[in-house]
C-alpha cells in the first residue's frame, strides 16, 4: 500500500513506501522513457547551484549569509550585496534540482518495474 499526496507526486514516507510517480497518460515504457529524457534535460538546466539557504545576520547587523551543512557542521559564508539575488537564484535551483532528481529516481523505478513485467 502506498500513501501519496495528490499534486505532490511523492510519498508520505519514502523510506517505507514504494515510489509514486506515474506521469499522466504515460502508459507504455516508451512514453515513460520520453518523460525520463525530459526530466534529464530539466536536470541539466538546473546545475548552476549553491547548496544552502540565504539567511540574515540578525536584526542589528545588516547583511546576508549562505548557510549550509558540511560533514554535520553548520557553515556560513558572507554574501556580498551585489551577489545576493544571484545567490538566492542558485539556492532555489538547488531545491528544484533535488525535486527533479527524486522524480527521476521514481520514474527510473517505475520503468524498471514495468520492464520486468
Amino acid at each position: 500500500m502506498c500513501l501519496a499526496f495528490f499534486g505532490n507526486q511523492g510519498t508520505i514516507n519514502r523510506r517505507m513506501q514504494t515510489p509514486v510517480f506515474d506521469p499522466p497518460m504515460a502508459r507504455t515504457i516508451y512514453e515513460l522513457q520520453q518523460t525520463r529524457e525530459l526530466l534529464c534535460r530539466q536536470i541539466a538546466d538546473h546545475l548552476d547551484i549553491l547548496i544552502g539557504s540565504v539567511s540574515t545576520k540578525g536584526p542589528k547587523r545588516p547583511g546576508f549569509n549562505l548557510t549550509f551543512k558540511l560533514d554535520g557542521v553548520t557553515r556560513t559564508r558572507h554574501i556580498r550585496k551585489e551577489d545576493l539575488e544571484k545567490v538566492r537564484l542558485m539556492a532555489a535551483r538547488y531545491k528544484k534540482l533535488k525535486k527533479l532528481i527524486q522524480k527521476l529516481s521514481d520514474l527510473n523505478w517505475l520503468i524498471l518495474s514495468r520492464q520486468s513485467e
